[in-house]
């Protein structure tokens, strides 16, 4: 990987690692986030396991040159992606769960 895909890999990694740190100590979710994340910390924890397999992906990028190894650092990489991206579903709402149509008369 050359570095000038490293370089925004890595502080997209750190953006998200900010905003990780944010949900899972204070609660706090970016404004675009509010309505949807049901459970901030969850999604937080979500976040910082994205970020570290953006690292990790970057890191298998361009340090590690042998086959083998750059194959099991990218296949790390992708399970923590896929991880992290599943917490983040499971801390958000559940829209349109509502049972009947919705009016007061039974």
């Amino acid at each position: 990987m050359v570095r000038y895909l490293a370089i925004p890999l890595v502080l997209l990694a750190l953006l998200i690692a900010a905003s990780g740190v944010a949900a899972v100590t204070h609660g706090w979710v970016l404004p675009t986030n509010r309505k949807a994340v049901h459970r901030p910390r969850l999604y937080g924890w979500g976040q910082l396991t994205v970020a570290l397999a953006l690292c990790c992906h970057t890191l298998v990028g361009l340090v590690i040159t042998e086959l083998g190894t750059r194959q099991w650092g990218t296949l790390t990489g992708s399970a923590l992606l896929l991880t992290g991206l599943m917490v983040m579903m499971v801390s958000q709402r559940q829209l349109g769960r509502r049972q009947g149509n919705g009016s007061l008369s039974d």
